[in-house]
């Protein structure tokens, strides 16, 4: 960034500060703490969090360093507050796709045309835009993702939220704006599916792997001393033999 648009030493300063303000604040609400859901504990950690976000912005835009704190990212939910006995949930679902065969996708799209009658007019095959609204009208969600690479797709990210109500929506009610009006204190769970968590398992296993590489021990020439197996068993052999070369018979034990 410019240096017009780099932050003061003040700034920089002041957020450090505050930072040391939210710590003590949220260290008195966990001393004070009425129960494992307490709201102010919440409410202190939250603002713990986003001070050390805002100084570990400015201390890097000013001079290039970071902090060893972890911050939380912003899928992070509150405490659930919504009834203890749901009479009723919602599962809102989302998945990405990347277009990664346009052709791939096209071609499908023209056998669902020729497969039938009641498809929408000819042509609708032809581009990307009417390939998916064939694709996704004549097959099922769950379908496309078990079978998207069939489809030229990519998967991205997804995310699965149950949500809990005190009674079933009316019919119709919510279809103008089905993912407006959700209350983040009410999901009973989620499920995230993302390369990112991929990566961080990835990582892990070559550490362990390294781990275990340097434990194993090396000849000379940088090579594990294994046992000579064709020795050992050369001299099984000859040990076996009598003088004649025939196999010694085993006597058993009187």
């Amino acid at each position: 960034m410019s240096d017009a648009a780099q932050p003061t030493a003040a700034e920089v300063r002041a957020a450090a500060e505050a930072v040391k303000t939210a710590l003590d604040r949220h260290l008195a609400a966990v001393e004070r703490r009425s129960g494992e859901e307490d709201p102010a504990v919440y409410d202190a950690f939250n603002e713990l969090a986003a001070a050390a976000e805002a100084y570990d912005e400015l201390l890097y835009d000013r001079y290039d360093e970071v902090t060893p704190f972890e911050i939380p990212g912003e899928d992070t939910l509150p405490p659930y507050t919504g009834p203890e006995e749901p009479s009723a949930l919602s599962v809102l679902i989302r998945r990405d796709y990347a277009v990664a065969e346009p052709q791939r996708l096209m071609a499908q799209a023209r056998r669902v045309e020729a497969a039938d009658e009641d498809a929408p007019g000819a042509g609708a095959s032809g581009t990307v835009h009417g390939a998916l609204g064939l694709l996704f009208g004549e097959f099922e969600p769950d379908e496309i993702a078990s079978r998207h690479k069939e489809f030229g797709l990519e998967e991205g990210d997804s995310t699965l939220w149950v949500t809990a109500a005190d009674e079933s929506a009316e019919p119709g009610e919510w279809l103008e704006a089905p993912f407006e009006e959700v209350d983040p204190e009410r999901v009973v769970c989620r499920f995230d599916v993302s390369a990112v968590f991929d990566e961080e398992f990835d990582d892990g296993d070559e550490e362990e792997e390294e781990e275990e590489d340097e434990g194993e021990g090396e000849g000379e020439d940088g090579e594990a001393d294994l046992p000579d197996l064709d020795e050992d068993l050369d001299t099984d052999l000859d040990r076996d033999l009598d003088e004649d070369g025939e196999p010694a018979r085993l006597e058993a034990d009187r």
